[in-house]
């Protein structure tokens, strides 16, 4: 029995150095709170190097029970696949040749040119949209994200929620009613907006002239100077576990400089209520101010500022009755100089669509540099019902920021 065992971890090891086809990857967990469908990163250079992949040569990614893991290879040449780690533990996987499975799309945008140029995109829990240069060319001041709640259902909803808003027969239809019968045509709009919530999610969220629903913006002497719609877009990945896209935006006044240009690469990934954004801004001349945050439709809303923990919440009213609460939020791996929220005067008021504020996380932009900071909500008729759960989502949150998984080989 001992001879039989001996020679069977020989041929195990023989077999590993004939045929150099598997990696195992240990993910290692530093808190002590459970991560479960926390995207990980793998250096794909480094996978086909291990492997001795060739050029047509598929893999697959295996639990530690052999089950095959959803992944993806991103833009950037990265391996990135959902890891559930326990508490203050490790998680081992496999990555070796093989045909993998069918993986469905969870995340996912495009830009909707009939639609004004939105930027949207989304994944199995949220969706958002940046507006885009057809917008600022008729004149409308689009300077924050916009949102859609999403529920019932992980699949895309978008491409199909902007089909039915943007239905060139149904707007025929509405127009001739309103000739006769302008309430017949409120009722038959309601039947196809995706302003009205059909069982997926709607957009009942007002962004307005301000930073809407998460943008970073520089400030001088305490004032933001709001960026407008993106100029030129490029869609770095499109699913289907991450979405990222990269947008440039005209030049900027900065105390007189005209030649500030500011790029965005926002990231979103299966999972998360949250995007990673990085925001660089270039030719820019000194250190400033820069603040993130979402715009306050309530003077006295319900606010949560954290400097020292490093995130920022609010609950949204949202547009309508009936459509439930927007629990905001933003979070931050670097240091939080302030977060606070700042009303508006009652002027201001006036030219920001009657918002009342916004509520802030103020840090310092330096020269060439990146600002990194992750921006998103939830809804109270979805998965995080309540503003205690989301506080305590978004503190978990900033933790695992600060304490990432780690990787080894």
């Amino acid at each position: 029995m001992k001879k039989l065992f001996l020679l069977s971890i020989a041929a195990l090891f023989c077999f590993s150095c004939s045929d150099n086809k598997t990696v195992t990857v240990t993910v290692t967990n530093p808190l002590a709170i459970e991560r479960s469908t926390e995207m990980v990163e793998v250096s794909m250079d480094e996978i086909s190097s291990r492997l001795n992949l060739a050029d047509t040569a598929q893999i697959v990614v295996l639990d530690a029970e052999g089950a095959q893991v959803p992944y993806q290879v991103t833009y950037d040449e990265k391996l990135i696949f959902p890891a559930a780690v326990a508490a203050n533990a490790t998680a081992v996987y496999t990555i070796q040749t093989g045909t993998p499975e069918n993986v469905s799309v969870k995340a996912c945008g495009r830009q909707y040119p009939e639609r004004m140029d939105d930027m949207a995109w989304e994944n199995d829990l949220v969706a958002f949209r940046a507006y885009g240069p057809a917008l600022q060319a008729r004149g409308e001041r689009g300077f924050g994200y916009d949102l859609f709640t999403k529920y019932n259902t992980t699949a895309p909803v978008l491409e199909d929620m902007y089909a039915k808003e943007l239905n060139a027969d149904s707007w025929k239809q509405v127009n001739e009613l309103r000739k006769t019968d302008p309430k017949a045509a409120g009722e038959l709009i309601r039947t196809f907006s995706y302003h009205v919530d059909h069982g997926f999610g709607m957009d009942c969220y007002a962004v307005g002239p301000t930073l809407g629903a998460g943008v970073a913006a520089l400030m001088v002497n305490d004032t933001i100077l709001y960026p407008w719609c993106y100029k030129t877009y490029e869609i770095l990945d499109n699913g289907p576990l991450r979405f990222t896209v990269k947008l440039e935006f005209n030049p900027q006044s900065v105390k007189g400089d005209t030649t500030v240009v500011e790029t965005r690469v926002i990231t979103l990934d299966a999972g998360s209520h949250l995007n990673r954004t990085v925001v660089s801004y270039s030719n820019l001349q000194e250190t400033l101010p820069i603040a993130a945050g979402f715009v306050l439709h309530e003077p006295d809303g319900t606010v949560k500022t954290d400097a020292e923990g490093g995130y920022i919440t609010y609950v949204d009213p949202t547009t309508g009755a009936g459509n439930g609460k927007i629990f905001m939020g933003a979070a931050f791996p670097a240091v939080v100089k302030e977060a606070k929220t700042v009303l508006f005067p009652e002027e201001e008021k006036k030219q920001r669509n009657n918002a009342d504020g916004h509520v802030l996380a103020i840090g310092d932009y330096e020269p060439g540099a990146e600002y990194t900071y992750y921006w998103g909500f939830a809804w109270s008729k979805a998965d995080i019902k309540t503003i205690d759960a989301w506080n305590q989502y978004m503190a978990d949150f900033t933790q695992k920021l600060r304490n990432p998984l780690t990787v080894s080989f």
